[in-house]
């Protein structure tokens, strides 16, 4: 039967692993080199961006226990800060045990905007835009014919009035589903289309044409259910509440502990080709979005002593264009996940935001967070020091044992090990 559950996944060969992970996803022996090889070209690079001179290769890491509506996942996590990837993975197995993650997603969304000024009247401009509702959604349909035809499409039409330093200004808004694209380039199409109609039936100028990312209608949720015999006894449950307490209550904790989050979520963008900074930039708008910065997750004690934690955040990720076609690696990490739309995508990256998040949060109610930081960061100190082969570990080892971890600690346990000074 085809599991996440994977005992001592972590002791194997990166080789090993590969050959694990295909086995799982069906990868073909193409595929598998793809991965191995980090295949993105510098041809293909070059039509990714501008003045491209070379690539900067990320770790490609493997989560595993994952099971999120009954579904076994393997999750591509392209990161390179050390414990992310097993934090995850711990986190998933506590979960594991109490049935996993419970993931939702609404329709994919997204928010076109289009800002209005030099208005007689922007109320009345405001009222104009709305009797023209349907006339609106028709024509970005027509913009988007594929689009409509997959179900996707304008679906509404909202119009604001907001006040500025520069006096009131009319927001036309187009709620556009997106389907499985991330849908920047198809709403800024629709708007930049949709702009000398507003001005026409306004009287207006059109300023502003493009997206929000603050994508409050492309919403994605996780809960999860745990018992103290799953995550180490009663104190570790309260712990982690209090730990909750101080992020609700405190903006300056509460920025650390949606990072920690980001860390999941922004490691599986990375993985599967899609925008972090979107991504990034509408949760950290969304924890803020009542004027003050709040947790993207909850957690509380039920009164049958179980710690229930929930998250909910905008999450606008695609599987079809821009660099998740591009970039082959991307396209195996898809494969690896085995979604088919980017609404379960979005389920699967919200799961993983909470499993991180609950890895983070046990870990500081219990041995601190530096634990699972110190044995990879040990390692990269070593071979910054010259070390090589085994001597890195040997070193990081040795480093760890004695909590004494730089550079020059590594340079002299070098010397005595090889007997000659490190380069």
């Amino acid at each position: 039967m085809r599991t996440s559950r994977m005992p001592g996944f972590y002791r194997l060969s990166p080789s090993e692993r590969l050959k694990a992970v295909a086995e799982f996803a069906g990868l073909s022996d193409e595929e598998v080199e793809v991965i191995r090889s980090c295949a993105l070209s510098i041809e293909d690079a070059n039509r990714m961006i501008e003045n491209v001179i070379g690539i900067l290769p990320l770790p490609l890491g493997v989560a595993t226990n994952f099971l999120i509506n009954g579904r076994d996942y393997l999750i591509p996590m392209a990161i390179e800060e050390p414990s992310v990837v097993a934090a995850a993975s711990n986190a998933a197995r506590m979960a594991r045990e109490c049935g996993g993650f419970k993931a939702w997603a609404t329709d994919p969304l997204m928010i076109g905007q289009i800002q209005v000024v030099k208005l007689e009247s922007t109320e009345q401009a405001r009222q104009i835009v709305l009797e023209h509702r349907d006339e609106i959604i028709n024509r970005v349909n027509e913009v988007h014919p594929r689009l409509v035809k997959r179900g996707g499409g304008a679906k509404d039409v909202r119009a604001r009035v907001v006040n500025t330093s520069h006096g009131d200004m009319l927001v036309v808004e187009v709620l556009i589903d997106c389907r499985d694209a991330m849908g920047a380039n198809i709403v800024n199409t629709a708007m930049e289309s949709l702009a000398p109609f507003i001005e026409r039936i306004t009287g207006g100028r059109v300023i502003l044409r493009i997206l929000s990312n603050l994508a409050t209608e492309r919403l994605a949720g996780a809960k999860v259910v745990l018992t103290e015999e799953a995550l180490g006894g009663r104190e570790v449950l309260e712990g982690i509440v209090l730990a909750y307490a101080l992020a609700e209550a405190d903006p300056y904790r509460c920025a650390t502990h949606n990072k920690g989050i980001m860390n999941g979520i922004v490691a599986v963008a990375l993985a599967t080709g899609n925008d972090t900074r979107a991504l990034e930039a509408g949760a950290h708008a969304y924890a803020a979005r009542d004027g003050r910065y709040r947790p993207l997750t909850h957690w509380e004690l039920t009164s049958e002593g179980k710690l229930v934690g929930t998250i909910e955040l905008p999450l606008a990720v695609g599987i079809v264009g821009g660099a998740t076609r591009v970039n082959p690696v991307a396209r195996v990490s898809l494969k690896i996940l085995g979604v088919e739309t980017a609404r379960e995508l979005s389920q699967i990256m919200a799961a993983v935001g909470l499993a991180q998040n609950l890895a983070a949060l046990r870990a500081l109610v219990t041995e601190g967070i530096q634990r699972g930081h110190m044995s990879l960061h040990a390692k990269n100190i070593a071979a910054t020091a010259g070390a090589r082969g085994e001597l890195i570990d040997i070193i990081a080892e040795i480093m760890v044992s004695e909590k004494n971890i730089g550079v020059e600690r590594a340079k002299e346990l070098l010397a005595k090990l090889t007997g000659k000074q490190a380069p």
